[in-house]
């Protein structure tokens, strides 16, 4: 993709050829990007493609994560929430819009790989056996299968494949820790046990916002990156407003190129 950073010079060459259309620049504006030109034309259309690319991709995957929430419900709005509370801790460490990109695409699509789990399993009421928890640890790498075949979502991808990680090792699939996590997934399971503990459940009424920040200082540097810890307590505030509006779209929080 070209960009404005590339464009060393703007004029006219009478040799120069677009390496786009492929036509001869002698009377077209050109902009030269190293050793080749790019006619004005094509090189405002290029960035008009690349913004809907961008929008493409934003569309998709809001429609797999409604594909899930008609699978069910619950786990639909849970993504749209932590995706959107994930983007507050996000900001603390990077204002890059790329990477704030695909940190809210593999919060937002991290259980899209339940997708590819049995009702029977997926909408259980009660407790899972033994047989039916390895089935479930498997949505993981599911997820991961399908979002990598998008190559502008690649980072998001490895986030969705590691948001079951422990920052101790003691998560799944691969058992990682520290920093072999990506970042987006290690603030997503602060995050993630925020939602969960403040959100009700079939077997247990929600708790407090003081409750779950109790459970997520214990578990600092052992389940929970400190790191991470450390920006939910500085944007605590923000966390505890958010959670009680039930906040789950804010799109203010990802910067659009």
């Amino acid at each position: 993709m070209l960009d404005g950073d590339q464009m060393n010079k703007t004029g006219r060459h009478p040799e120069a050829y677009c390496q786009h259309c492929g036509k001869l620049l002698e009377r077209q504006p050109y902009i030269s990007v190293g050793a080749t030109y790019c006619s004005e034309h094509c090189f405002l259309k290029t960035i008009d493609v690349c913004a809907s690319q961008e929008d493409m991709f934003n569309l998709l995957a809001e429609t797999l994560v409604n594909a899930l929430d008609l699978r069910e419900h619950e786990t639909g709005l849970h993504s749209k929430r932590v995706a959107c509370h994930t983007m507050v801790l996000a900001r603390r460490f990077t204002f890059d819009p790329n990477v704030l990109q695909q940190i809210y695409w593999g919060t937002l699509l991290h259980d899209i790989g339940k997708i590819g789990i049995s009702d029977a399993i997926l909408l259980k009421a009660g407790s899972l056996t033994e047989s039916e928890w390895i089935e479930m640890r498997t949505h993981p790498e599911k997820g991961y299968h399908l979002i990598s075949q998008i190559p502008a979502m690649t980072d998001a991808a490895n986030i969705i494949l590691c948001h079951e990680e422990r920052y101790d090792g003691s998560g799944y699939p691969k058992g990682l820790s520290g920093g072999r996590i990506p970042l987006g997934a290690r603030l997503f399971m602060v995050i993630d046990a925020l939602d969960s503990i403040t959100s009700n459940r079939p077997y247990r009424k929600s708790h407090s916002f003081e409750f779950a920040k109790a459970e997520i200082l214990r578990m600092k540097g052992s389940q929970f990156d400190p790191e991470a810890v450390d920006a939910f307590s500085a944007e605590e505030e923000v966390l505890q407003k958010m959670v009680i509006a039930k906040c789950h779209n804010h799109p203010s929080l990802v910067s659009s190129r």
